[in-house]
Order: C-alpha cells, then structure tokens, then sequence
C-alpha cells in the first residue's frame, strides 16, 4: 500500500544485469503465473488495491494504453503471484523502457501485492522471479526500477535485492526530485 502520508518524489534505482539472484520461493500453495487473455482486469485490481489508481476504470485505461499494444510480450514479461485458491494478488513486469534517443532498457514494472498479502514474502519472490526474467530477456544492462517515497517500505526490498538509489533519470538526465527523495527517505528512516 502506498503511503501517501509523506510528500511524494520520483525515485529511479539500478542495478546490474549480470548480478547473481538468489531465487526466493513462494510460501506453500502460491504460485506464479504469466499473462493470460483477461488478467488486465486482475492486474487493474490489484493495482488499485494498493492505491496506485483511484479507481479499477483508470487502471484498465492505463493498462490498455501501455500494455496492450504489446500481447506477445505481455506473455512472456508480467507475472502474477496466486493464492491457494487460484485468486491472483500480486503483480510485476519485466518490462522495458525507451528512452528519447531510441535507447531501450530492461525495467522492473508496477511491483505490486494487495494490501491482506503483503508481508508474505510474495514480493521478493515475485522481484526475483522478474530479475530472472529479465536476465533471460534482455542483453542491455542495468535494469531500472521505477519508484517513488510513497512506496518506501518496498525501497528497502529492492536495496536488498542489488538496487541502488540513483540520482540519475533512466535517461542520464539529472533526477530533479533526487535531493527531495533523499531527504523524505532520511527523515522516515529516523
């Protein structure tokens, strides 16, 4: 769940491609599947679970704006965490993101658990799960995470798992929001 108690500032994180990762399972009787025709209105749910939209109508948007487009891929990049009853409740992509110049770079993408599963370990797993996919899909390094101070408590998984908070967009260009980020990160951390 996002904490939108804090100011919000952009967040870029990095880490190298050829890093090893240590596998993470999932807890008994979950289980990952890929994107399958139809899980957009899953993925809308559960991305609205954890307030990243107001509503599940401005996620199918979003969701067939970005994602659409791209059915083949779809199969291969988003994963989904089910629960022992076939429910799905978490969700990430191994995605990618151009940039201006034409340069395109492997991203990890919308990492999200609905609020009554987090804390399972579902999100590393499922963050690991997506770094091996992106190491069998990408040869460009490093890959990018995209993230903001309202997602703190998942900054720290993602430092565990080889990011690194940059002050850097994925373009080069300089993080305007960078100084921000730090400072809220700091202050929350005290």
């Amino acid at each position: 769940m996002l904490d939108k108690s804090i100011p919000y500032a952009e967040i870029w994180m990095y880490r190298e491609r050829e890093l090893p990762v240590v596998e993470k399972t999932l807890p008994e009787g979950f289980r990952f599947e890929l994107y399958q025709e139809g899980d957009e209105l899953e993925w809308a749910a559960i991305e609205t679970a954890v307030a990243e939209f107001d509503d599940e109508t401005k996620a199918i948007a979003y969701f067939n704006e970005k994602f659409a487009p791209y059915p083949k891929e779809l199969k291969q990049r988003m994963l989904f965490v089910t629960n022992p009853s076939g429910e799905k409740v978490g969700t990430c992509s191994a995605w990618w993101k151009e940039t201006p110049d034409g340069s395109c770079y492997p991203l990890v993408h919308w990492v999200a658990v609905k609020p009554g599963y987090q804390g399972k370990g579902l999100a590393k797993a499922m963050m690991t799960q997506t770094l091996k996919l992106l190491q069998n899909l990408e040869t460009t390094s490093p890959i990018y995470l995209h993230t903001q101070t309202w997602s703190h408590p998942a900054i720290r998984l993602y430092q565990t798992l080889g990011f690194e908070i940059t002050d850097k967009n994925i373009d080069g260009s300089p993080n305007l929001d960078y100084a921000k980020a730090m400072s809220i990160l700091d202050a929350i951390s005290n």
